[in-house]
């Protein structure tokens, strides 16, 4: 397979309006567009469907948007009366953009890939995540779910890395703050480790550790796929004491976070989505890339 990347150009009119101008002949061709749909959330999706619509306008014969970060996925479900399911009017805006299938990456909730009307192939960082934590040797572990939603994906990493199992029972008070009750498992001693779909504004692992470190838990790492570090995040990661912050480059971090969390280390994915990409274009299976991975 040979490729290269596609040349445009993207420009502001006064009044903030993206203007999108592909300098590649793409008629005819399989087409992918990458796009994080992160921080400026607004401006990243609308500069992913005006890609899309270029593409559809310039004859491409197949249009893949390739999605590692998909924003609005929290907004899932009505969660109380007379607000949006915005998750879905994202997924109907790509699709009436005009691609022809979508590549994510640890969406928020699995429901979400229902959402869209045409295929969606789903990637998880958990591989690129859990190699690297075991060549890190740590000794006396115990993987904590954050709360009980997030059972799933601990239970994977356990069979993933081995270890025991506990669980918090947490409790959300409002969109920025959590409140964990208690501890479900022995933690006494431990190293913790903490894995979720995204760090947003740090209040779940903050509070986790808090209640972690008074049930005796000695070390703590916190593993992430998307780092969204929005609003007070990064000043609270700074003082709750983590050892180890584990995120991939799903989103762009800013400079001055690595220089706030030395404890940081940030994980490429381009490998796993560049070897999908590769499939997607040669119609082989993605489901294969990960059939010799612990579940």
């Amino acid at each position: 397979m040979r490729t290269r990347k596609g040349r445009a150009r993207i420009d502001r009119f006064p009044d903030g309006e993206t203007l999108i101008k592909l300098d590649d002949d793409v008629r005819g061709r399989d087409c992918f567009v990458i796009q994080s749909t992160c921080p400026p959330v607004n401006e990243n999706l609308m500069e992913l469907l005006i890609f899309i619509d270029s593409l559809v306008r310039a004859s491409a014969r197949r249009i893949t948007a390739v999605i590692p970060y998909f924003g609005y996925a929290r907004q899932d479900r009505k969660a109380e009366g007379r607000t949006p399911i915005t998750a879905k009017l994202v997924a109907n805006l790509i699709s009436e953009a005009g691609a022809h299938r979508v590549l994510a990456m640890d969406l928020h909730a699995d429901q979400i890939q229902g959402f869209f009307d045409l295929p969606l192939d789903h990637l998880t960082a958990q591989p690129v995540i859990a190699n690297h934590i075991s060549g890190m040797a740590l000794k006396d572990c115990v993987v904590v779910s954050p709360d009980v939603g997030n059972l799933k994906r601990a239970t994977a990493y356990v069979q993933r890395l081995g270890g025991d199992l506990a669980v918090i029972d947490k409790r959300r008070t409002s969109g920025d703050t959590a409140i964990a009750s208690r501890v479900i498992g022995d933690v006494e001693g431990k190293t913790v480790l903490m894995f979720d779909d995204m760090i947003t504004t740090g209040g779940t692992a903050t509070e986790a550790v808090r209640i972690l470190r008074e049930h005796g838990a000695k070390r703590f790492l916190l593993a992430a796929t998307h780092p969204v570090l929005a609003g007070p995040a990064v000043e609270r990661l700074k003082g709750a004491g983590i050892d180890w912050i584990v995120v991939t480059d799903t989103i762009c971090l800013r400079p001055e976070v690595g220089q706030q969390l030395p404890q940081m280390t940030v994980l490429s994915v381009a490998q796993l989505l560049g070897d999908a990409i590769r499939r997607i274009h040669l119609d082989q299976s993605i489901s294969a890339m990960f059939v010799n991975v612990k579940r």
